[in-house]
C-alpha cells in the first residue's frame, strides 16, 4: 500500500527523494582468484581501520579533544569547557561520518570480490568494539592514569 509508513520513511506523504531502499539486481559476478585475493585483503584492511576508529571513539578522542582545549584555554574554565564540548562533538561526529562512508566503502569492496554483500558490518563491529574497549578504557581511567591527582599528589 502506497501510504504504509516502512514504503515512505515513515512519512504519510510519500518518499523524500534519494531515500528508496537499495535493489540490487543480480548476484554479483566471481571474479579472478588474484582479483578476489586483492579485494579481500582490501576488505580486512579497511575491517581493521574501522575497528581502530570505532574503538577510538570510546576514549582516545574524547580524551584528545580535552587535551587539546587544555592546551588552548587552560586559564579560562568556561571556555575550556565549551571548547572541549565542541572538539567531543566534532571529532565523534566526524569520526562517525568517516565511518559510515568506510562501511558503505567496505560493501562495495565485498561485492567486488564477488561476495553477495547487502548489509554493512557497522553496527555489529561497534558492538564488539563497544564491549571490549570500555572496560579497557574504564580500567585505566579509574586505576591507571585518568584519575591520579596530579597537583599536590603523588
Amino acid at each position: 500500500m502506497r501510504t504504509d509508513p516502512t514504503d515512505n520513511g515513515g512519512l504519510f506523504i510519500g518518499r523524500r527523494p534519494g531515500t528508496a531502499p537499495v535493489r540490487y539486481g543480480r548476484l554479483p559476478e566471481r571474479g579472478s582468484k588474484r582479483r578476489i585475493a586483492i579485494d579481500a585483503v582490501a576488505s580486512a584492511v579497511l575491517l581493521g581501520l574501522m575497528a581502530l576508529l570505532t574503538a577510538a571513539l570510546w576514549g582516545p578522542l574524547p580524551v584528545a579533544a580535552m587535551w587539546i582545549s587544555s592546551q588552548v584555554a587552560s586559564e579560562n574554565i568556561g571556555v575550556w569547557i565549551l571548547l572541549a564540548f565542541a572538539l567531543v562533538l566534532a571529532f565523534v561526529f566526524g569520526t562517525l561520518m568517516l565511518l559510515r562512508r568506510l562501511d558503505n566503502l567496505w560493501i562495495l569492496v565485498r561485492r567486488a570480490a564477488g561476495v553477495d554483500q547487502r548489509e554493512g558490518i557497522l553496527g555489529r563491529l561497534f558492538l564488539i568494539t563497544t564491549i571490549i574497549v570500555v572496560p579497557i578504557f574504564t580500567v585505566w581511567f579509574a586505576f591507571l592514569g585518568g584519575m591520579r591527582p596530579t597537583v599536590g599528589g603523588v
